[in-house]
């Protein structure tokens, strides 16, 4: 174990005992006691959505890391795929037939949503493997997705649905239960074992496809993993907090320069790096002087866009 992911299991340490204290009301540390009246904000408020937190932000950060790798394009992102799009409306389609009142059939939907994504982009990219199409075939069903959702608000049958869509939409964790972490964390943590698999793949995927097959790496099965990882952690993660973007995108860049270049490498920190980002963000949206809580997705927004349009920025100044 080296001093980057020391380091970060460090810092994710000190975040989550930040989330589970921090919020409009903050309990002390003399309150973290069975006995204590005030514990039950920590065990059933606080501890379970912290610990979704770290799953998502986790779940993000390694899609986006495995992503880069796979597409071998820095400015790839878990959105790209359509999978969190077809979560969405999965989702989106719940709520706007009441069934978001059940707790299993939300999830449902988005695993659904999630799961027929992956499909169609499975059958687009065929069994050639080819990066073009695998990405095209993202891009499309994202605009697909997208269309056929803001579609679903707009023939809300109530305001009171069409609020509860958008709402959803933005990306929170308020209100997270235990029942959330039950059915997020066995989902997540399958996917992320998937996407752990292809390590060994997206290190020789480096040197071109054609050296990659020469080296034994059937790009069809690799395209399989990366699909299925993706649909599980990104399904998965929307599912339980909303649509949260950015994450896959900015963790990758932030351990780069410390873990270095090789896709294996950053895996693991991404994955660690992912829940502290994701987790201190939702710290600090509660202790954001708002008269409601600030929507951790808006959060995440309000970071990603300048990220992203600062790497275009140095992007265009190491081709001029």
């Amino acid at each position: 174990m080296n001093r980057l992911t020391i380091g970060l299991i460090v810092a994710l340490l000190l975040a989550a005992c930040l989330s589970v204290a921090a919020g409009k009301v903050w309990v002390p540390l003399d309150a973290w006691t069975v006995e204590d009246p005030r514990s039950i904000i920590i065990i059933e408020l606080r501890l379970p959505r912290t610990l979704l937190a770290m799953l998502v932000g986790a779940a993000l950060g390694l899609s986006g890391a495995v992503m880069q790798g796979y597409l071998r394009n820095p400015l790839a992102d878990p959105g790209l795929f359509g999978v969190s799009s077809g979560a969405a409306f999965g989702a989106v389609l719940a709520l706007y037939f009441g069934y978001a009142a059940q707790m299993w059939l939300l999830p449902g939907f988005a695993l659904t949503g999630a799961g027929i994504a992956m499909t169609l982009l499975a059958l687009i990219a065929g069994r050639s493997g080819s990066l073009i199409l695998f990405t095209l075939g993202g891009m499309i069903l994202t605009s697909i997705a997208g269309s056929v959702t803001a579609l679903a608000i707009s023939l809300a049958p109530t305001p009171f649905v069409s609020s509860q869509i958008v709402g959803w939409l933005m990306g929170a964790l308020t209100d997270r239960s235990w029942d959330d972490v039950k059915i997020a964390a066995p989902l997540i943590g399958i996917g992320m074992a998937l996407l752990a698999t292809t390590a060994r793949s997206l290190d020789a995927l480096t040197l071109g496809e054609a050296a990659a097959r020469s080296m034994g790496v059937d790009p069809v099965r690799l395209q399989r993993l990366v699909i299925a990882g993706i649909a599980l952690s990104v399904g998965a993660s929307v599912a339980s907090a909303g649509i949260i973007g950015f994450v896959g995108l900015m963790v990758p860049h932030l351990v780069r320069p410390l873990a270095g270049n090789r896709p294996s490498a950053i895996l693991l920190p991404s994955a660690l790096g992912g829940a502290v980002l994701l987790t201190l963000a939702d710290s600090l949206v509660r202790l954001a002087p708002t008269v409601s809580e600030l929507r951790l997705g808006i959060a995440m927004s309000m970071l990603g866009g300048p990220f992203f349009l600062y790497l275009l920025i140095a992007m265009r100044r190491r081709l001029a």
